[in-house]
C-alpha cells in the first residue's frame, strides 16, 4: 500500500492552477445517463473517484473515449446493464447519482447501497423519500437499491434534510419528469449550480439552482454538450492552509474567490494577507504563527465540513486556544488523534474540538482514515520537525490529484512511496 513520506520544516512558495472539482464533476458524469447524445467533458480531474466512477457507467454500456486534447466524451444512450453491482460502489458514496437518472431515463434502477468515507451517517432515505413523490416505487432488498417507474411525474417536495447528493440526484431524475417540480429545503452549493448549469446546456430547463428552492420543467429528451469542469475550491482551500501553516506566500490560478469567501475570511483572521481577482487569490502568512480561528461548519455557504480537519492543524499550530464545531457530519474527527500522536494538543467531546495551540509538533507515522484526514496528515507533516509517514493514501487520491507533484512543486519535500 503506497506512502507519502514528509520531511517537514520547508515553507511553501509559488504559483499553482487547481484542478477540476471531483464534487462538481461526479453528478456531471452521472447525468450523462439522461442524455441520448455525446457529452464532452473537458478539465476532468484524475482522480480515482473519478476512474470508479467512469468504471460504473462502463460496466452499464456507456462508450467512454478520450481524445487527443484530453477531454473524455461519454454516450449513454445504449446502456444494457441497469444494475450498479456491489464492488463498485463499494468505495465512493457518489455512485447513488446514477439512480435518477437511471430511473428517469429508463424506468428502472438496481443500485448496491454505497460505502466511500467513513465520515458519519449519509442516509439515502432523502433520495429515496423524493424518488417516491415522483411516482417511483422502491425496494429494498439484500443490500440493493431497486427502483421502479413507468413515468416520473412533477411534484412539491420538501427535503427534511438539507442534502449535497439528494438535490443532485432528483434534480437530474426531475428533469424527464413530466410536469413541474419544485425542490425545497435544498442544498446551495456551488456544485449545484454548476450541475444545474450543464443540464441546461443539455436542454433541461432548470431554475433557482444556488437558492433554497429549485424549479424543474420536466423535458422529453436531452441533447449533447460540451462542458468544462471548474476548479476545486476545496483543493484550493487546502493549499492555501498549506501555505498559512509555512509561513509562505504562495497564488492560485483557476478559481472563483467567491466560492471561498468564507474561508478566505476565517485565514484572514488567522493572520493572512490575502488578495484576489476573478480567477486567483494570493496568500502570504508573515506571521511566525497564525492567530487561533474559532470555526462552526454549515452547508454552503457556511463554512465547508470538508475545510474543517485542515483547520483543525492550522489552529493547532496556533498562538492561542480555538474551539472547532462539526454540525454535518457526527464521525468526523478521526484525524483528530492521529495528529495528538504529532503532539498536537486536541480534545473532543461530542461533535465539538478544544484546541490548544502548541509551537511545535513531531513527525510520525500516521494513518489516513478518510479523504479530508488524509490532506490534514499531510499539512502536519509539512510543519512537523522530522520525517512523517502518511499511510493509507488511497483516501486522498479519490479527491486531490497529484497533490506530492503540486506541493513539491510549491517547495514541500514529498515523496511516495511505492506499497
Amino acid at each position: 500500500m503506497e506512502k507519502l513520506l514528509i520531511k517537514g520544516g520547508n515553507t511553501l512558495n509559488g504559483e499553482i492552477s487547481c484542478s477540476g472539482a471531483k464534487n462538481a464533476a461526479l453528478p456531471m458524469i452521472a447525468s450523462t445517463i439522461l442524455n441520448n447524445e455525446k457529452v464532452i467533458f473537458k478539465n476532468l480531474p484524475y482522480l480515482q473517484d473519478i476512474t470508479t466512477m467512469f468504471e460504473l457507467l462502463g460496466s452499464m454500456g456507456a462508450d467512454i473515449s478520450l481524445d487527443e486534447s484530453m477531454d473524455f466524451s461519454i454516450s449513454c444512450n445504449k446502456l444494457n446493464d441497469l444494475e450498479a453491482r456491489y464492488e463498485l460502489v463499494k468505495t465512493m458514496r457518489a455512485s447513488i447519482l446514477v439512480l435518477g437518472p437511471m430511473v428517469a431515463k429508463y424506468g428502472y434502477a438496481k443500485i448496491a447501497l454505497p460505502g466511500g468515507c467513513a465520515i458519519g451517517s449519509r442516509p439515502v432515505n432523502f433520495h429515496l423519500d423524493a424518488l417516491k413523490e415522483l411516482g417511483a416505487s422502491i425496494n429494498l432488498k439484500n443490500g440493493y437499491i431497486e427502483a421502479k417507474a413507468d413515468k416520473l411525474i412533477g411534484a412539491d417536495i420538501v427535503f427534511e434534510g438539507v442534502t449535497v447528493t439528494g438535490t443532485e440526484n432528483i434534480m437530474m431524475a426531475a428533469c424527464l419528469a413530466e410536469g413541474i417540480t419544485t425542490l425545497k429545503n435544498v442544498a446551495m452549493e456551488p456544485e449545484i449550480s454548476d450541475l444545474a448549469d450543464l443540464l441546461n446546456k443539455m436542454g433541461a430547463k432548470v431554475q433557482g439552482a444556488g437558492t433554497e428552492m429549485i424549479t424543474i420543467e420536466g423535458v422529453k429528451s436531452l441533447h449533447s454538450a460540451i462542458y468544462s469542469i471548474p476548479a476545486d475550491r476545496i483543493e484550493a482551500g487546502t493549499y492555501l492552509v498549506a501555505a498559512a501553516l509555512t509561513g509562505g506566500e504562495i497564488k492560485i490560478n483557476s478559481i472563483q474567490p467567491e466560492r471561498l469567501h468564507i474561508v478566505i475570511e476565517r485565514l484572514k483572521l488567522a493572520g493572512a494577507t490575502i488578495n484576489s481577482d476573478k480567477n486567483s487569490i494570493s496568500l502570504s502568512m508573515k506571521s511566525k504563527r497564525p492567530l487561533p480561528v474559532d470555526i462552526s461548519t454549515s452547508p454552503f455557504p457556511g463554512f465547508p465540513t470538508d475545510m474543517q480537519a485542515q483547520f483543525s492543524v492550522l489552529n493547532a499550530l496556533a498562538d492561542g486556544n480555538s474551539v472547532v464545531q462539526e454540525n454535518v457530519f457526527e464521525n468526523r474527527f478521526m484525524h483528530i488523534q492521529e495528529l495528538n500522536r504529532m503532539g498536537c494538543n486536541i480534545s473532543t467531546q461530542g461533535n465539538q474540538a478544544s484546541i490548544i495551540g502548541v509551537r511545535q509538533i513531531s513527525g510520525a507515522q500516521v494513518m489516513a482514515t478518510d479523504l479530508r484526514a488524509s490532506a490534514s496528515l499531510i499539512l502536519a507533516g509539512l510543519v512537523a520537525s522530522g520525517e512523517t509517514i502518511v499511510d493509507r493514501i488511497y483516501h486522498i487520491d479519490r479527491g486531490y490529484e497529484r497533490i506530492e507533484e503540486k506541493l513539491s512543486y510549491l517547495g514541500a519535500d514529498i515523496t511516495r512511496l511505492p506499497g
